[in-house]
């Protein structure tokens, strides 16, 4: 699956691991999904500079968040059958539907950044999730800000849509917060990120798909 020999199988194991099976930091993937977020951040900011010689900040801060936030991620770890080698409590139903499998990703590209280095890991990343995965000429197509997309259907459709904060809570390092959006009253769709704009247009993004917009 993973396309590269390991070295230090032990950072592997880890990567694999979730703090629901394992408690401590030297044990779960917290500590790496910290480290393999700059990481994949650093290498997916730097493609991207090389990619679009021409644009702006904004177009490439945009395509960014298009490339990493919480769902891709997530989409692009259960395409890669991270699912069946992460293990976590699978008792825990509430587990199976979130966004852990992203997160290990983050993990693994941690630990492959320790065991391989820049370099190889920048490699890796490029061949098993930016060219089999993300495809850049359908992403520059998506708009990103779907909030306002979808404040623009309830306007015209005579509805009501608030983004309310429906949790803010620490995992490991990391503070994650849980929007959802509420139309006429009703909880429709709920979106995770790391702050609340970003929560924000993951609950639009499975609102809008709800809709068929």
């Amino acid at each position: 699956m993973l396309g590269i020999r390991p070295d230090n199988i032990q950072l592997y194991r880890s990567a694999l691991s979730h703090r629901s099976v394992k408690e401590t930091p030297d044990e779960n993937n917290e500590r790496l999904e910290f480290l393999g977020d700059a990481v994949l951040s650093a290498i997916v900011a730097d493609y991207l500079f090389k990619r679009y010689p021409y644009k702006g900040e904004g177009f490439l801060t945009e395509m960014r968040s298009k490339m990493v936030n919480r769902q891709q991620l997530n989409d692009i770890a259960l395409k890669m059958g991270l699912r069946k080698l992460t293990f976590y409590n699978k008792f825990d139903n509430a587990l199976k539907g979130s966004q852990i499998f992203g997160n290990t990703l983050e993990a693994l590209i941690g630990a492959v950044y320790l065991d391989k280095g820049y370099d190889k890991t920048k490699t890796w990343i490029l061949k098993q999730i930016i060219i089999p995965h993300l495809y850049l000429e359908d992403l520059e197509l998506i708009d990103i800000n779907l909030k306002n997309k979808l404040i623009g259907w309830a306007n015209k459709n005579g509805k009501t849509i608030t983004f309310d904060l429906a949790e803010e809570k620490l995992e490991g390092n990391r503070r994650i917060f849980t929007m959802n959006a509420v139309l006429d009253g009703e909880v429709f769709a709920q979106g995770k990120a790391g702050n609340k704009k970003d929560a924000s247009q993951v609950a639009a993004q499975v609102a809008v798909e709800k809709l068929g917009l």
